[in-house]
């Protein structure tokens, strides 16, 4: 959803490399292209004139004109300030001192409410509470159905007393789920609400009666990331109407311009809780003003990479990979069986681009990662499997035949399965030595980077001999004086020294003792 204002500014930024200072041309320039920037992303103008202007106050401040890399810190200041209009300190669920904690959800119909419940009831449940999902949408078709559905794929409880599709009073049903969630021991109550094409008073009216019977801890407004800067105009009339504590946003992995999460937090006041980005339930987390401003300056993001990856991977089953390839058989105890286990809960992390792009960098190539084939873990799972639990554990054992006999097995060429033995062996060597503190292989003196001091054998340039002189009497005169230097070093002892005539010399005593 970034990737234009992310490019936008990183070209920004390269222009302002190589300054030794900056002058109040250059200061102007960088926050006109920031400032196109931003309006390119659909920001609301409102907020593009106190971003400028913050950004262009402090660029001119002691900070910047005293610093030894002003580029960095401008990029430095953006950051901040892009951090303050997505909200700042990341923002928590607010739960009630007694249970359940009542969250309602309201929004747009088609913003994403009803799977968004099931996203927020799976992602309550991975932390240990009981939710409860509330269908009190009765006026779209199938909207309960719908909600029982995803309530049923999150693997939390619903309640939808009503069938919908225009029967049932939505305000009764909000009332009476707070009885049954007590009854049945849920400390989270969901409440998913009917939405409209349009802001209207019956909608302002239903939800505003929702939330006078229910009283509910914190009231989510949903926005669909993609509808630009009139996703802050219906926020407004959502706080004036109804009122609401924190912002969802659904659909952040959308294409769209992403104006609506850069300006809504700013607008309103209320800033964003929680983001939705992707179709999976578990395409969830909480917003985190940093990492996101951390994504669009193309820093990347490793706490969240972190956090999935902890999710995913067992320390248990971490330390007993590390423990083989470290071990003094040079990794050899890694087989194949374990290189697929490990594919496997990366592959659970999620789409393999987006793990990617949460690295520093990597929207320079950009298009290579989006270019990635995802079934390509799919083909070596299928190659792995293909082959004898034998196999497996000794790769050299594969010949011609055997690589035959797997590559019609598994579906592929029978070069694929010798780059995939090749590539094995050289990840395996990698791992091995990385695990054994040689860091990468190949980068000879870096610390943490492998190699250090005798990986390479340091070239020796070869002094070249000593000019000549062009003048005859003075290239005469030059010999004469080798000639003699030479004779000299001949008669004498070491380092061209006189050799001593006294053959009874003795070394002094303050030497004698070192003897």
């Amino acid at each position: 959803m970034f990737d234009t204002l992310s490019d936008r500014l990183s070209a920004t930024f390269k222009n302002l490399r190589g300054k030794g200072r900056l002058s109040e041309a250059d200061i102007d320039a960088t926050a006109r292209e920031i400032r196109i920037a931003l309006l390119e992303a659909d920001v609301a103008l409102p907020v593009v004139r106190a971003f400028i202007a913050n950004v262009k106050e402090r660029a001119r401040g002691v900070e910047v004109s005293q610093a030894l890399n002003p580029a960095q810190q401008v990029v430095k200041i953006v950051n901040e300030e892009l951090v303050s209009i997505l909200g700042g300190e990341t923002r928590r669920l607010r739960f009630a001192k007694t249970a359940p904690t009542v969250i309602m959800l309201a929004g747009l119909q088609g913003a994403g409410k009803t799977t968004l419940a099931g996203k927020l009831g799976l992602w309550l449940k991975s932390q240990g509470h009981s939710p409860l999902l509330v269908a009190c949408d009765l006026q779209r078709p199938n909207a309960v159905n719908q909600l029982s559905v995803v309530a049923e794929r999150a693997g939390v409880s619903v309640y939808a007393p009503e069938p919908g599709n225009g029967v049932g009073d939505p305000v009764q049903v909000a009332k009476d789920s707070i009885e049954f969630a007590k009854a049945k021991v849920h400390d989270i109550v969901i409440v998913d609400t009917a939405g409209r094409l349009g802001i209207d008073q019956e909608l302002m009216r239903q939800a505003a009666d929702i939330r006078d019977a229910v009283s509910p801890d914190e009231i989510l407004f949903v926005v669909d990331a993609m509808i630009g800067q009139d996703a802050v105009n219906t926020a407004e009339a959502f706080r004036d109407g109804v009122g609401f504590d924190g912002v969802v946003l659904s659909k952040l992995d959308g294409d769209a311009r992403g104006g609506a999460a850069l300006s809504i937090a700013h607008v309103t006041g209320k800033q964003v809780m929680f983001a939705s980005n992707g179709e999976k339930l578990e395409d969830f987390d909480a917003f985190h003003p940093d990492r996101m401003a951390s994504r669009i300056l193309d820093m990347g993001d490793l706490l969240t990479l972190i956090e999935q990856a902890e999710k995913t991977f067992s320390q248990e089953e971490a330390a007993k990979m590390a423990s083989k390839l470290s071990s003094s058989k040079g990794g050899k105890d890694f087989t194949l069986d374990d290189f697929l286990s490990q594919m496997e809960q990366v592959r659970k992390m999620g789409s393999i681009s987006k793990l990617l792009g949460m690295l520093p960098g990597m929207g320079q190539i950009k298009d290579q990662i989006n270019n990635i084939d995802e079934r390509d873990i799919d083909r070596t799972a299928a190659i792995i499997k293909s082959m004898t639990p034998k196999e497996r554990a000794e790769p050299t054992l594969i010949n011609g035949s055997r690589r035959a006999r797997i590559a019609k097995g598994s579906g592929v060429e029978v070069s694929a399965v010798k780059s995939l033995v090749e590539r094995f062996f050289e990840a395996r060597k990698m791992m091995s030595k990385m695990a054994q503190g040689g860091g990468m292989p190949g980068m000879p003196g870096m610390p943490g980077m492998g190699g250090g001091p005798g990986r390479q054998k340091k070239q020796v340039k070869q002094a070249k001999g000593k000019r000549k002189s062009g003048n005859p009497m003075k290239r005469k005169a030059e010999e004469a004086a080798a000639v003699e230097r030479r004779e000299q070093a001949a008669q004498g002892g070491a380092f061209g020294l006189p050799a001593q005539e006294d053959k009874n010399f003795e070394l002094p005593d303050e030497f004698k003792k070192f003897m």
